[in-house]
């Protein structure tokens, strides 16, 4: 006898884990019978804009600001100036459309369609997968975004908790506007990673790693793309660098080695000049001087878990962190705020998984929106994929309750689009479920 299927509601999956498709029947059972609407929007299209009313200028062109012209990214709104009226914030569809910049990003996605198949047994989907030999809920991760107080006060620390409730592993940015330990807390039992703007001091790199690996982050991420920050007109135009007035440097001056050196030479506390300690940190982590290949074993000296190289964008690169003996590497442009004009991440992540996807992890980041994003990277080969702007945007609007509403929202497009699509388990993305198909009309994207 066939195997009967159930009702796609069943409170839980057939394993026993999380059935992230249920949001979408919260939303509607909370519309219908309470008179509650999300407050979060759930269109992709529609986020930033909602996001860009809740924040002002400079948050709002920091976060949704580019390198150079912004080819790399797209620029579906108008970056803003602070002589802008409420009236003039917002662009009218039409004039939107005809002003944007080409966006690799999300243009790379467009090019490739899913191929649903139909008749299987996909009721009950597992959204579970495996990650250096531990077990997740699913392929999604929170990606490192930092100066998190910019866009609400509920910062890091509100994301990592949220991130822990719906079982999303949480990857702290060295330019968090809360400290290591504090995020630590907040997460609890949740799945942390570390992600690293590499000093130049190796005894401040140190200290840092250490902190992390005592306040249980698990994996260490080494951006590799911003040793300097790029050429950014969305910032440059209103001499915005938060930076430079102590925030998004709380790891830093938290640290009891960059304090201890911080009084030393200038016979006084990080509090006692925090615009002068500010200068300090950043000139070690922004330094302007790139590390090479070769210092990798430093780090690997220092920490004794998985280490991922975030940034790759080439075959070769991908190769030479084979070389390196690192365990994994994120394809990233940095979501366009580093490199104008780089390629989209998406366009190579095929070649790179053929590469060197036998020999290491391959993550994607830069450009998810969606669920089928998400479907789409997997089925090129990434292991997961990190979400960035979305969930800054989810806070801007409504704090980490707004952030944790448009991670699910991701989570349940996912869980509900794969098995529209035939595929029941992650395993089951491949590239036989995708095709590239390049239609003269897929010219624009959603940003």
């Amino acid at each position: 006898m066939p195997q009967i299927q159930h009702p796609q509601d069943h409170p839980e999956a057939e394993d026993g884990g999380r059935q992230y498709g249920k949001f979408q029947n919260e939303i509607y059972y909370d519309g219908l019978l309470k008179n509650s609407l999300p407050t979060v929007t759930t269109d992709p299209n529609k986020l930033e804009a909602q996001a860009q009313e809740h924040l002002g200028v400079t948050s709002f062109n920091y976060v949704a600001g580019g390198a150079g012209e912004k080819a790399t990214m797209v620029r579906r709104l108008e970056y803003l100036q602070p002589s802008m009226t409420p009236q003039s914030l917002l662009l009218d569809k039409a004039s939107d459309l005809a002003n944007s910049v080409q966006d690799a990003n999300r243009l790379a996605f467009r090019q490739w369609k899913i191929i649903p198949r139909m008749l299987r047994q996909t009721t009950h989907r597992d959204l579970t997968t495996e990650i250096f030999g531990e077990k997740y809920d699913s392929p999604v991760f929170i990606a490192p975004v930092g100066v998190q107080s910019i866009f609400h006060h509920d910062k890091e620390v509100g994301v990592a908790e949220i991130a822990a409730e719906i079982g999303v592993p949480y990857i702290l940015s060295t330019a968090a506007s809360s400290t290591i330990e504090e995020v630590a807390t907040a997460n609890g039992n949740g799945r942390r990673w570390y992600q690293l703007y590499w000093p130049q001091d190796h005894e401040v790199t140190t200290s840092l790693l250490h902190r992390a690996k005592a306040a249980g982050y698990k994996v260490l991420v080494i951006t590799l793309d911003t040793w300097a920050l790029a050429w950014r007109p969305a910032d440059l135009d209103n001499a915005y660098v938060p930076f430079a007035k102590g925030i998004g440097n709380q790891v830093g001056f938290s640290d009891p080695v960059f304090r201890r050196k911080f009084k030393e030479e200038h016979n006084k506390e990080v509090e006692d000049d925090v615009r002068l300690a500010s200068q300090d940190w950043q000139k070690d982590v922004f330094s302007g001087a790139a590390h090479t290949w070769d210092q990798i074993k430093l780090l690997e000296q220092e920490w004794d878990g998985p280490i991922m190289l975030k940034g790759i964008q080439h075959v070769e690169d991908a190769k030479l962190a084979v070389e390196a003996g690192v365990q994994g590497i994120i394809v990233s442009n940095h979501g366009g705020r580093q490199m104008d004009g780089a390629i989209g991440s998406l366009e190579v992540l095929p070649e790179i998984v053929d590469a060197v996807g036998d020999k290491i992890t391959v993550l994607f980041d830069s450009g998810i929106r969606t669920g089928v994003d998400v479907i789409k990277a997997l089925c090129l080969g990434a292991k997961g994929v990190l979400i960035g702007r979305p969930f800054v945007y989810g806070l801007a609007v409504g704090g980490k309750q707004g952030a944790k509403s448009v991670v699910k929202g991701i989570l349940a497009d996912l869980d509900q689009s794969m098995g529209l699509a035939g595929i029941r388990t992650i395993e089951d993305c491949n590239r036989g479920m995708v095709r590239r198909v390049h239609y003269g009309g897929d010219v624009k994207s959603n940003n």
